[in-house]
């Protein structure tokens, strides 16, 4: 167990080289420690056996999965307590999502959270704002303590204690919200969006309380393939840009300008959902669907879309 810190600080060294992560920094107080390898016959109903700890009682949140073995637990402390983390392994093999027939596409908006291509605008819940009245109360009371002292630390946990219940919650949100999406189609498609650069530019306020990020590139995928849908990634570029209708490029839009009207088809959408239906039209593609949209509203449906695919695969 002793030899995860060493392993966390080599980890920490190969990021710096290969990644261009910033120098490992000294840190006072571990958050959390591994017990690398689990004990036989450790687990029971309330508790768990762990290495040198002997029996530990828990508060069991859900059942401990069937043909699965114990190999790994964590245990970190957060501002409610301290939680344990058990990884389980299986000899099983689970198979990659296969490209499905149904298709959705889903543009990370500013004004809504997401936007499919099904026409639907999902908006977040404001989880900071929620508690800010609260929170800006006990940081006010927060400045007039000593530092250090026992009615400082207290505050400190009451504060961690906020953070930790709207985090909490956006997570919870996080992941119906993906089950909701899986729902409603086999394949979702989705920006290829570097959100670091996000929570750097004038949306960062927005992006970092709704957690953008951290939906489209950690929860969404797992969800997708816990479901077993296709997920991928398309191209950002110019999707605001091209009609949905005839895929003919409309030119850039501003950040004000939230309504899509193509001035060769007339056709007039939100900016967001268009935008996402842009991005399924693109996933179509990568996975060597047709498209069953009439371009340009032509009779011969089938005669158009062959053509169609041949001029985006050129380009």
């Amino acid at each position: 167990m002793l030899q995860q810190t060493l392993k966390a600080l080599d980890r920490a060294f190969s990021d710096m080289k290969s990644k261009g992560n910033g120098f490992p920094r000294f840190k006072k107080k571990m958050r959390s420690f591994v017990f690398p390898a689990m004990l036989t016959n450790c687990l029971a109903d309330g508790k768990v056996k762990l290495p040198q700890l002997g029996w530990v009682k828990i508060r069991q949140s859900r059942e401990y999965p069937t043909g699965f073995e114990a190999k790994q637990a964590r245990i970190v402390r957060k501002a409610s307590g301290f939680y344990l983390m058990i990884a389980f392994q299986s000899q099983e093999q689970c198979p990659e999502p296969t490209v499905g027939k149904t298709c959705l596409g889903i543009d990370a908006g500013i004004e809504s959270f997401v936007a499919t291509s099904l026409g639907e605008l999902i908006k977040a819940p404001r989880f900071l704002l929620e508690v800010q009245r609260k929170l800006k109360l006990l940081q006010r009371r927060l400045k007039h303590k000593v530092k250090g002292s026992h009615n400082w630390l207290k505050l400190q946990g009451k504060i961690a204690r906020l953070h930790e219940s709207a985090a909490n919650t956006r997570h919870d949100w996080h992941f119906k919200l993906a089950h909701h999406l899986c729902d409603l189609a086999d394949n979702i498609f989705v920006e290829d969006i570097n959100f670091i650069s996000w929570s750097r530019g004038i949306v960062r306020k927005r992006s970092l309380e709704s957690g953008i990020g951290q939906f489209i590139n950690e929860i969404l995928p797992y969800i997708s393939w816990k479901r077993g849908c296709f997920y991928l990634k398309v191209d950002k570029n110019g999707t605001s840009q091209q009609c949905p209708n005839c895929y003919q490029a409309t030119g850039k839009k501003k950040l004000s300008q939230r309504l899509h009207n193509c001035q060769f088809c007339g056709h007039t959408e939100n900016r967001d959902t268009a935008s996402a239906k842009v991005i399924e039209y693109r996933g179509k593609i990568a996975v060597g669907q047709s498209v069953i949209q009439n371009a340009c509203g032509d009779v011969l449906t089938g005669v158009k879309q062959l053509t169609l695919f041949a001029l985006v695969k050129c380009h």
